[in-house]
């Protein structure tokens, strides 16, 4: 977190821990809010941000990610996935055009290890990978009033008609990633103006906050703990647009295309909730009775649920969640509820239980 940053925002009485805002003093409140209220916004810095540059920068992507670059332009932003020869995802990630520059924002957590790792491969490329998180300021704004919190704060209308549009003004950049969420990129010099504008109107909340509503979006985000234990559809990337079976070669392409085109997918990401007072953390395993004391899945990621308990994003047997209930951690532990995702899986079991 760019320290200036994080000295603005204690002022404005965040608490934060590891550079990550916990709280601005009432987390249970703000989670409320952030379900009830009209508009809520969050810092995230919990996220880094990596730059591709250089001419040889769309290029060196196309062959690394999951994803199309191809289908990335200065207006639109994409999901995907960098994945290891075997296939498993070693971070996702949200990435878009600025310029003639890519922006790749991944958790902060994954962001040294992953830009390290994609630096081995630039060889004679030229491209270059730069640790900007502390030069653009991203700010989380959700809410039935967000878009016109947005239009009030640029003075232009944005007109989105879609997910992942983005808007490049003077001093900010707007990516609209769903109808009730969207983000800000701004500069440090602008950001405490934006905030403090934003913040008349909208009610500050910590990181787990924004954590619940991609939770609820259906969009996953590996963490160290689950890196390399899935393969992209398995999370629902190719639901969300966030791997191509249309283009080249890239780390893991043979076996996630082989996957997609012999059918052997056996596991898929559902939405859910535990109820339970314990914490509930990524990569945490789950069972069912038809698998025995083998695991039938794994917790992707979990933020506490503004009606108690957890919301999850979890990896599960197709098999199982049709037919049995789903338990954390142990046969015995706390059933799972299947919720409907916001949108349609590429294959008939969407929900299930």
């Amino acid at each position: 977190m760019n320290p200036a940053w994080q000295t603005f925002l204690c002022d404005h009485h965040a608490v934060i821990e590891n550079h990550s805002v916990i709280h601005f003093g009432d987390s249970a409140a703000e989670l409320q809010n952030t379900r009830t209220a009209t508009a809520v916004l969050a810092d995230l810095s919990h996220y880094s941000l990596i730059r591709f540059s250089g001419e040889d920068a769309k290029t060196f992507l196309q062959g690394q990610l999951t994803c199309d670059i191809r289908e990335i332009n200065p207006h639109k932003a994409q999901y995907g996935s960098y994945c290891t020869p075997k296939g498993r995802i070693l971070a996702t990630f949200l990435l878009w055009q600025q310029g003639d520059d890519f922006l790749m924002q991944l958790p902060a957590s994954l962001a040294s290890a992953i830009q390290k790792r994609l630096s081995m491969f630039v060889l004679r490329a030229k491209v270059t990978l730069t640790d900007v998180s502390n030069y653009w300021i991203r700010i989380g704004i959700a809410g039935p009033r967000a878009a016109a919190l947005i239009d009030t704060i640029t003075g232009t209308p944005s007109n989105f008609s879609q997910s992942l549009q983005v808007m490049h003004e003077k001093e900010i950049s707007i990516l609209y990633l769903s109808q009730q969420r969207i983000q800000l990129i701004t500069t440090l010099g602008n950001a405490p103006e934006f905030w403090s504008r934003l913040s008349q109107h909208a009610t500050a909340t910590g990181a787990g906050c924004w954590d619940w509503l991609t939770i609820a979006a259906g969009i996953p985000v590996i963490l160290p703990e689950t890196q390399e234990m899935f393969l992209p559809q398995m999370i629902n990337l190719d639901a969300i647009g966030g791997v191509s079976f249309k283009k080249g070669c890239y780390p893991g392409q043979e076996i996630v295309a082989r996957t997609q085109y012999l059918g052997k997918l056996k596991r898929r990401m559902f939405l859910a909730h535990i109820d339970t007072a314990q914490a509930v953390t990524a990569g945490d395993p789950l069972y069912s009775s038809d698998m025995q004391d083998q695991s039938s899945g794994n917790i992707v990621n979990a933020a506490l649920a503004p009606q108690g308990g957890f919301d999850v994003l979890a990896v599960i047997q197709q098999s199982s969640a049709s037919t049995c209930r789903i338990h954390w951690q142990s046969p015995q532990g706390a059933a799972l509820e299947i919720k409907s995702l916001p949108y349609p899986l590429p294959d008939s079991i969407a929900t299930a239980g």
